[in-house]
């Protein structure tokens, strides 16, 4: 298969997955919310540029669970599977050879600051997901760092165009102290629902929580509404 055909085979999966979950995309609190809670002037998303509770800051603080992997890139392996009609298994090569997206978003953390206007590099979750095909019945995911962190989210979260797998942040690759080679980004959420040093990606057919959704955090993690804990 030539690497067109390769291309207009995610998009074609990619158009079938969108038309799938758009309708819960947008009735998402993110899209929706009328009343979102915050301040400052309305950013990209609709919403004030700072949730309720946080604070801006220029620097990118570090957070994990006191281990920071290092995983060469031959070594690098991103497994897809759970509830879907075909697992992958992807090396880095076969990941940067999937279409590349660069996305300016927000980094909203829990911890209560947040960080504007990051440019990124990487490939859209939702790509990932066109080539591993869903089974109707799925509903979630779990993604797995290799530093054994786990997080849940809702696949009309996880499919939005801005959540990305990035190894590019301002411009340089990712630092490992941030999750690289690859971590996920979801920034119309709080920024624990995108596992850093990303391994595995496991589909669901209903909700699991994670690390920190085990230990009391919210499993929906919607910054606009204020929404850290369950």
């Amino acid at each position: 298969m030539s690497a067109d055909d390769k291309l207009d085979r995610v998009v074609e999966a990619r158009m079938k997955l969108k038309a799938r979950f758009e309708e819960k995309m947008k009735n998402t609190p993110s899209v929706a919310d009328g009343k979102p809670m915050g301040r400052g002037p309305l950013n990209r998303h609709g919403m004030p540029v700072t949730p309720v509770g946080q604070t801006l800051t220029k620097k990118w603080p570090v957070l994990d669970l006191g281990i920071q992997p290092d995983i060469p890139l031959d070594q690098w392996l991103l497994i897809v599977d759970g509830a879907v009609q075909n697992p992958l298994e992807l090396t880095w090569d076969d990941f940067m050879a999937l279409p590349q997206t660069d996305d300016v978003s927000d980094f909203h953390c829990v911890t209560t600051w947040s960080r504007l206007d990051i440019p990124w590099q990487g490939v859209r979750f939702m790509d990932i997901a066109a080539l591993a095909m869903p089974t109707d019945d799925a509903t979630h995911i779990m993604c797995y760092g290799y530093d054994d962190y786990s997080t849940n989210l809702s696949l009309e979260e996880a499919l939005k165009p801005d959540v990305l797998l990035v190894h590019h942040a301002d411009g340089q690759p990712l630092p490992k102290e941030h999750g690289g080679p690859v971590r996920m980004i979801t920034p119309q959420l709080y920024a624990w629902k995108g596992s850093k040093w990303i391994k595995r990606i496991e589909f669901l057919r209903y909700n699991i929580p994670g690390f920190w959704e085990e230990r009391g955090y919210s499993n929906t993690a919607y910054p606009w509404r204020n929404d850290r804990y369950s």
